[in-house]
């Protein structure tokens, strides 16, 4: 099954310097975060903001090519994750053939975005590595009121909502991880 999601924002997250790419499930109210390079969270970000580079980006360049050959990106599907690295599918038309391409998310979501197509991501990946309010509700530090020490489980739980209000996507994830682990466990 696939998720529809959109890009929610670029962001930089503070704590490792890296930039992440949010993906915003809006029915479930969950996000994936992808590190993404430098490079393509520019072409990312400023598809997003609808500004025009005096001069074409890799992105733009591709764009291009495809639509002067007259093809079309239907979709791009998230679809993998593996060792800490996703993949993603280009799903392109072109004179009435369907074609799979393997690409980066980071490339695949610029392109979407400059070729209106949807973006999927897999219910596997959605389930492995998304990030839900559900997970972090009841957490926040004012909800929680013990009279002892938290236990290792609450603590990873506001850990994970501070992570998250901070823009630490990666840090959220990590922790998410955890909390899932922590879970299976007990």
């Amino acid at each position: 099954m696939l998720i529809a999601v959109r890009v929610d924002r670029v962001t930089l997250d503070a704590h490792t310097n890296r930039f992440v790419v949010i993906l915003k499930d809006d029915v479930n109210n969950r996000w994936l975060p992808i590190v993404v390079g430098n490079t393509e969270a520019q072409a990312i970000a400023l598809q997003l903001e609808n500004v025009s580079p005096p001069r074409p980006l890799t992105h733009d360049l591709i764009k291009n090519l495809l639509e002067s050959i007259e093809a079309k990106i239907s979709r791009v599907v998230v679809n993998d994750l593996r060792e800490n690295t996703y993949y993603a599918l280009i799903n392109l038309k072109l004179n009435g053939t369907d074609s799979e391409i393997d690409a980066r998310p980071s490339d695949a979501i610029a392109l979407a975005l400059r070729m209106h197509a949807p973006i999927f991501i897999s219910q596997d990946v959605m389930d492995k590595a998304s990030v839900t309010e559900k997970e972090s509700e009841g957490t926040s530090g004012s909800e929680i009121t013990t009279s002892g020490p938290l236990n290792n489980l609450e603590k990873l739980e506001v850990d994970m909502e501070k992570a998250i209000t901070d823009e630490r996507y990666e840090d959220a994830a990590r922790l998410r991880d955890e909390i899932k682990e922590m879970k299976k466990k007990s």
